[in-house]
């Protein structure tokens, strides 16, 4: 199985497929590189890259506290050891901010940036919940409950359902809610109006709970 590693502690599992522009996909806390699944059909045009953020799936525990600027930091070491100078950075939901804060520090590696439902920072009620249920579910070890919640709200079949929530259990727990904690925290919505690149925003009919940022990331959309 195809490892880069972060430093002698940590590796990264990663997948990659087809050629053309470099297109990376970053995944929210628990869900892994399996979320993308229906995305694998892209690589016929693009050199897909999906992988495992540290602490998610077949990638390792991390060996330090999470940040998401730490997260960012193992995208450029991804890129790097793949030998990939730019690239289409997708984050969803969370992974929006790594993806985000990869496009603020490394904004010379970074062709073009997509959110799927992102958002620079947890400011509604609702969201804040999310993260909340994110966090007591990891830190009283109820990852089943919390795995059977992702699965369900993100695989579109029974297939895709099983294979989502088996992946959601192989997290390490304390990572899981050091990534919940992280996100929560997390703001760049200041920092916004310095992006010079193309972004891409992408939100579901029925995210209702996401739909306050729309304006927000339409607004360093325009700058």
């Amino acid at each position: 199985m195809p490892y880069i590693s972060i430093n002698s502690r940590v590796r990264l599992y990663y997948e990659e497929k087809g050629n053309g522009t470099p297109l990376l996909f970053i995944h929210p806390p628990g869900m892994g590189h399996v979320v993308f699944c229906r995305q694998k059909p892209l690589a016929r045009d693009f050199r897909l890259i999906l992988y495992d953020m540290r602490g998610n799936g077949r990638s390792s525990p991390s060996d330090g506290p999470i940040t998401v600027p730490l997260l960012a930091d193992d995208v450029s070491v991804l890129l790097r050891s793949l030998g990939i100078g730019r690239a289409i950075i997708c984050g969803d939901s969370s992974g929006g901010s790594v993806a985000l804060d990869f496009a603020l520090r490394y904004p010379q590696h970074v062709k073009q940036l997509i959110l799927i439902g992102g958002f620079p920072e947890v400011c509604t009620p609702l969201l804040w919940g999310e993260f909340w249920l994110g966090i007591s579910a990891a830190k009283l070890r109820a990852i089943p409950l919390l795995s059977l919640a992702l699965a369900l709200g993100h695989g579109t079949n029974q297939r895709e359902r099983r294979l989502l929530r088996r992946y959601a259990q192989m997290a390490n727990k304390r990572d899981l809610e050091a990534a919940y904690r992280a996100g929560l925290v997390y703001r760049c919505t200041e920092q916004l109006s310095s992006l010079r690149l193309p972004v891409s925003l992408i939100y579901g009919a029925r995210d209702r709970y996401i739909h306050f940022y729309i304006t927000v990331d339409e607004y360093f959309s325009l700058q």
